[in-house]
């Protein structure tokens, strides 16, 4: 039974986000009345320099933390409202998500990295496996289904860290300085990556991003600047 409702064409909808942390007496506010819709399909970047708040944003958004003022919501469903638990299960449900270092886990294969959200929600191991094959197959790497990180290069290692966060079909992936640790050409093969994935799969990216060369790639561009996000 679907426990969560889906309302409209918005994955995700962040309504006067607020973000502040104590420091001794002081208030410090890191992000200022965030507003931010993301709709199907979209593939938009967030820029910003470092120490702007890009990736406390991203934790907000994707429910990895609590914002002080304002609201979250993914497929409609309200972050506050939610416990940790139905938290956890909106997220394996609507969000993948991709970082600089790409968290795989050394002593699984690709092939296992990439099962390991399915096989942690519950389907079967078969399926699993299957549905992880196929989708390392779209990120280039079918022949690669059997060795580990170690074995791998950065790029592939990238690779497989997308194939990871698309292979529960996810209606938005966040990615935190996806090609930040990759050399330029190995970057802009998992951007033009990237790129396909959303315009064959119909996957919504969010992309934080320094780069304003891969920024500029994406029909939609954010600036994150003095806790502000405007959209250029």
């Amino acid at each position: 039974m679907n426990e969560f409702r889906s309302e409209g064409s918005a994955v995700l909808h962040a309504q006067s986000l607020v973000k502040c942390y104590q420091e001794g007496n002081n208030e410090l506010e890191v992000l200022r009345g965030v507003e931010l819709v993301v709709e199907q399909g979209d593939i938009l970047a967030i820029i910003g320099a470092s120490g702007s708040g890009k990736s406390t944003l991203l934790n907000l958004l994707g429910g990895l933390d609590d914002a002080t003022r304002g609201s979250v919501s993914i497929a409609g469903n309200d972050l506050s409202q939610l416990n940790d638990r139905a938290t956890g299960k909106l997220r394996n449900r609507y969000l993948g998500f991709v970082y600089q270092f790409h968290h795989l886990l050394p002593e699984f294969t690709a092939l296992e990295n990439v099962a390991m959200p399915l096989l942690i929600r519950g389907d079967k191991p078969v399926a699993c496996q299957e549905r992880a094959a196929a989708m390392l197959e779209k990120v280039g790497l079918g022949h690669r289904l059997r060795h580990k990180p170690s074995a791998l290069s950065g790029g592939e290692r990238q690779r497989v860290a997308i194939a990871r966060a698309l292979v529960t079909e996810p209606a938005l992936v966040m990615a935190d300085e996806p090609t930040g640790n990759l050399d330029e050409r190995t970057a802009e093969q998992v951007q033009a990556l990237m790129l396909e994935l959303n315009r064959s799969l119909g996957t919504a990216f969010m992309i934080v991003t320094h780069d304003r060369d891969f920024a500029s790639r994406c029909p939609k561009q954010y600036e994150l600047h003095d806790g502000v996000l405007r959209q250029l």
